[in-house]
């Protein structure tokens, strides 16, 4: 948020300035600009009003009655005398249903802890929110309006991003004085693991977009306009090191939350550390080179059925290969409950797979 300061890593939204013509030679969207034949999709298309129309113009004219600003209230009194106080946000979002339902950071809504949330739509109106589910670890969080027939942003599939693939923001970096600036870039990496004031954040996308403060939580999108991230933060030691959460992280928790007004996490039921922090604390060197160590399995648990114990480490959720807690948290957002997951576990340097029912 524009008021938050972190210590390395800026928590803010990624937004892309510029246009380049060199670019232009993108496929165009069929339902943005109409259709284009295979001859003719590396040229700049002339729409009807006799003006040229480039990919940023058309993912544009998409994605941004979908982009919304949000500000927020947030009241202190973690301070000498304690004496409340209050203090601003502004930050971004998008709609993910028509019915109002935003997605955006956890951190733009102070993580749950916002008095006063107010969200700004491209029309020119503004609203109140109400935020219904954060989770200040993965830095998502949805808001819900008393609004419909919006107009929802199309959600891609951020598991066949590669790098170097175009990526486009829209947001309100510095606040709403700049609001809705859109700014071009390209995915730069993948994979990406970084530090910020409150937990590691791992399996990010990271782009070379120019990044302000202000436009935490907005949309990065492809070149069909479809959202593949949600932008969070940015090094603050150099430039064009811009990272997103992906949007399949925040896929599931969308749906539930559409679905049934909230959103119940899939839990194992155990306390743990990973490999790397364990060893470091306590000098023991583990079997396995890299996982979450298993410090205790709690008493009826979907673990302690399973046949897990103490000392085990995970090594793979499904196909989700885990090395911290938050890539363990993060695997069991996928699963909703009642369902089973194969989990495979190190176990004095054997690996041994089980099945767990949440």
């Amino acid at each position: 948020m524009a008021n938050k300061k972190g210590i390395g890593l800026i928590v803010l939204i990624c937004v892309i300035t510029g246009v380049l013509s060199s670019l232009l030679t993108v496929v165009l969207m069929k339902d943005s600009i109409g259709s284009s034949s295979a001859s003719d999709s590396k040229q700049i298309v002339v729409n009807d009003d006799g003006k040229n129309k480039n990919i940023y113009h058309a993912v544009t004219d998409k994605a941004m009655p979908s982009v919304v600003g949000i500000t927020t209230t947030t009241v202190d009194i973690n301070n000498r005398f304690a004496i409340p106080t209050e203090s601003q946000g502004v930050g971004t979002g998008v709609i993910v249903d028509a019915n109002g339902y935003i997605l955006t950071n956890s951190h733009v809504v102070s993580d749950g802890q916002a008095v006063d949330v107010n969200v700004l739509f491209n029309d020119g109106t503004n609203t109140k929110g109400k935020v219904l589910w954060n989770d200040s670890q993965l830095d998502l969080a949805m808001v819900k309006v008393d609004k419909q027939g919006l107009v929802p942003a199309e959600l891609g599939d951020s598991d066949k991003v590669r790098t170097g693939d175009i990526a486009i923001a829209i947001g309100n970096p510095l606040g709403l004085e700049f609001q809705k600036s859109v700014t071009q870039g390209i995915i730069s990496g993948l994979d990406r693991t970084i530090q910020t004031q409150k937990s590691n954040m791992t399996g990010l996308m990271q782009t070379d977009a120019s990044i302000n403060p202000g436009n935490s939580g907005g949309p990065l999108l492809n070149e069909k306009g479809q959202v593949i991230g949600i932008n969070t933060a940015k090094a603050s030691q150099a430039e064009g090191l811009g990272f997103a959460i992906p949007i399949n992280t925040a896929k599931p928790i969308v749906e539930q939350i559409i679905k049934t007004g909230k959103f119940e996490k899939a839990t194992l039921g155990i306390k743990g550390e990973s490999v790397a922090v364990f060893e470091s604390i306590t000098g023991i060197d583990i079997e396995a080179e890299e996982g979450v160590y298993i410090a205790e399995v709690l008493t009826n648990t979907p673990a302690q059925k399973a046949g897990m114990q103490a000392g085990d480490v995970i090594v793979k959720v499904g196909e989700e290969k885990i090395t911290t807690m938050s890539d363990l948290n993060k695997a069991l957002y996928k699963f909703s409950l009642g369902e089973k997951a194969d989990i495979l576990i190190n176990r004095g340097g054997k690996e041994i797979k089980v099945q767990v029912q949440f």
